[in-house]
């Protein structure tokens, strides 16, 4: 009886230690999964670039109209039809400030290829390397938005776009996928569930919300 109490107690306690090996194998998934979310990688740096928040920033009106934006999203692609020239309009003429955060959110709808977070990074690679041609670039890319749950664009085409606003020099940086990380990152710090997400004057809209869109459409509407 002793010898099997105690083959019993051994078998007892090797379970127990594969518990806590499985358990501590686990934490440190999770930790690796969340430093991975947080870890921003290479950062993009301009007179445009905010590095803190990720804005890249257009006028310098009163009013702040913050944009983030996933290039795969196609919602964002409608919202940047409705608003995104008049928006682009009113900073160019500096009644408000625009700023363009982008972000990646949905790289599991591009069978593999990271296509949000490859584009977010091609545009912030603009925004660096040929600055006046940011929003250029990026109605270009919402133009020619692949559609979900296909490959997106190759980093060939995005350069190609590139050049086709005139920022040949973006070339390298994106080929590079040099800022691959950042916009994950800035997508995590920002806490964004949902695209797009605007907020102005520092207060997050609820576009479900008809008096959040009226806002919005305020600052669209004014002369």
């Amino acid at each position: 009886m002793a010898a099997a109490k105690g083959r019993t107690n051994g078998f007892a306690i090797g379970i127990t230690a594969a518990v806590v090996a499985v358990l501590i194998a686990l934490v440190g998934v999770v930790v690796w999964l969340n430093n991975k979310a947080t870890d921003p990688g290479a950062v993009p740096k301009s007179a445009i670039i905010n590095t803190d928040t990720g804005a890249v920033t257009t006028g310098s009106g009163k009013d702040k109209v913050a944009v983030f934006v996933d290039f795969q999203c196609p919602i964002c692609k409608t919202f940047e039809g409705e608003y995104g020239s008049k928006l682009q309009a009113l900073a160019k003429e500096d009644k408000i400030t625009l700023e363009y955060h982008p972000i990646a959110i949905l790289d599991r709808f591009s069978q593999g290829t990271n296509y949000s977070s490859r584009a977010a990074a091609a545009a912030y690679s603009v925004a660096q390397e040929s600055p006046d041609k940011f929003l250029d670039y990026l109605n270009l890319l919402f133009e020619n938005q692949p559609t979900e749950n296909t490959p997106g664009l190759t980093d060939q085409q995005l350069i190609d776009y590139a050049k086709q606003v005139g920022a040949d020099k973006a070339e390298a940086t994106i080929k590079a996928n040099t800022f691959f990380k950042f916009p994950t990152a800035q997508a995590t710090a920002h806490k964004i569930q949902g695209t797009p997400t605007i907020e102005i004057n520092g207060q997050r809209l609820d576009t479900s919300k008809q008096s959040d869109v009226a806002k919005l459409q305020a600052i669209v509407d004014q002369k």
